[in-house]
């Protein structure tokens, strides 16, 4: 098959990868870097071929703008992939030693997981992001991206490669899926014998279609339908400002909010001036009955609406009694990404933070920060939204194991 095919080079770069040293690692991922900026216009040429036929099928705008890159978007993922090589290399890492009453010495050591699988959408700069931290954590990786990504994934695998190749490491550590097909991809979910974890990001129907199907081990991430909630207690004018940010900075992201809920003491006053400031980027908002009753411009909002990402200028809205409402709503509905309080109550804060079922949870902060480069760890792998192994934002110790390590010195068991 031919996923087995890159399977095979993928298993044997696993192998090659661990005699690796950290000098040649980072070595690599700057000459990657370097060869990103040298071949910017070769790489722009085929992100327009990508481009021109998303806009052909109607594409929204939002979709579109996660598409595209441009030359400072490809500076930004070389800076990306320096910054992954100034990290601290997680590989041989003691977690932990003990030494045992009998005399053994057990260490607990952090190693590579081995090739790593990535199923994404979309976002050409996932590609550059997700071989740099794979690289540096010591696995190999197998990237399927997106069929309306697939002329811009070719254009920025063939550079990486081509650096690769220079620094003396296999190609088999780098490989891009280039067949778009669904069967290709059903036989990468169900390939355990050469692919050690599986990592989808993308919306809901993807992330659902690999955990359901999959026999590969998954890691959970990407959908992220996120809340603001504003408390009585609060500066309106930072919470307009923390929603301006969070919705309309870049609405096609996981992280961007999807739905506000409004403290009934207050809704009447933050209402209007709120719909005033998105307005200047034409949001629609999907309202409650006392949302639509504030706001003329506001349209019923569905039940189905509340567990939505939207992805674009689309924002759901409803007014809630206090804080208790506001994380029986957020538990019911969200995604377990990233949640916000806008408050100046410190108990509230508290509460919320304790409460709300979520990888992030913010006070007086824009969920847009939930980003592997904000939290400094480095370009991210994606967002965990599930409890096992990683949580949040996953950088290079989230994409290595351990292993335990015992030296005696005649030790037997009785």
């Amino acid at each position: 098959m031919y996923i087995e095919k890159l399977g095979k080079k993928a298993k044997e770069a696993k192998y090659f990868l661990q005699s690796v040293t950290t000098k040649q690692k980072i070595s690599v991922l700057n000459k990657m870097a370097d060869y990103l900026i040298n071949n910017t216009q070769a790489i722009l040429d085929s992100n327009l071929i990508d481009v021109t036929n998303m806009i052909k099928k109607e594409a929204t705008s939002a979709l579109v703008d996660r598409m595209t890159l441009t030359k400072e978007r490809i500076t930004q993922m070389a800076n990306g992939l320096r910054d992954v090589a100034k990290l601290k290399d997680p590989i041989g890492e003691v977690i932990e030693e003990i030494k045992r009453p009998n005399g053994l010495n057990i260490s607990k050591v952090r190693v590579p997981i081995g090739v790593i699988g990535i199923i994404y959408e979309a976002r050409p700069n996932v590609t550059s992001d997700a071989a740099g931290l794979c690289l540096m954590a010591g696995n190999a990786v197998i990237l399927r991206g997106g069929s309306e990504a697939i002329n811009s994934n070719k254009a920025v695998i063939k550079v990486l490669n081509e650096a690769l190749i220079e620094e003396g490491f296999l190609k088999g550590c780098i490989q891009l899926v280039e067949d778009v097909s669904r069967k290709v991809v059903n036989d990468m979910m169900k390939c355990n014998k050469y692919i050690d974890l599986l990592i989808p990001r993308g919306g809901a129907s993807l992330i659902n279609a690999v955990i359901e199907n999959a026999t590969v081990p998954v890691i959970e991430t990407g959908v992220g339908n996120c809340h603001v909630y504003v408390d009585d207690d609060s500066n309106l004018d930072d919470a307009i400002e923390i929603i301006f940010n969070g919705k309309t900075q870049r609405p096609a992201v996981c992280n961007s909010i999807e739905t506000i809920l409004i403290n009934e003491k207050i809704y009447k006053q933050l209402l209007p001036r709120l719909y005033k400031r998105l307005s200047q980027k034409n949001v629609e908002i999907r309202g409650c009955e006392k949302t639509v009753s504030v706001l003329k411009e506001a349209i019923n909002a569905t039940e189905q609406d509340w567990y939505t990402e939207y992805l674009d200028y689309i924002l759901a809205c409803k007014v809630v009694a206090n804080v208790d409402e506001a994380i029986e709503h957020i538990n019911k509905y969200n995604s377990k990404h990233s949640e916000s309080i806008i408050t100046n109550n410190k108990k509230n804060g508290e509460k919320f933070t304790k409460m709300v079922d979520a990888a992030a949870v913010y006070i007086n902060a824009s969920t847009r920060f939930t980003d592997g480069s904000e939290f400094g760890f480095g370009a991210e792998i994606g967002i965990s939204t599930q409890m096992l192994h990683a949580r949040g934002p996953m950088g290079l110790r989230e994409l290595t194991s351990y292993k335990y390590i015992i030296k005696g010195d005649g030790q037997i068991r009785q």
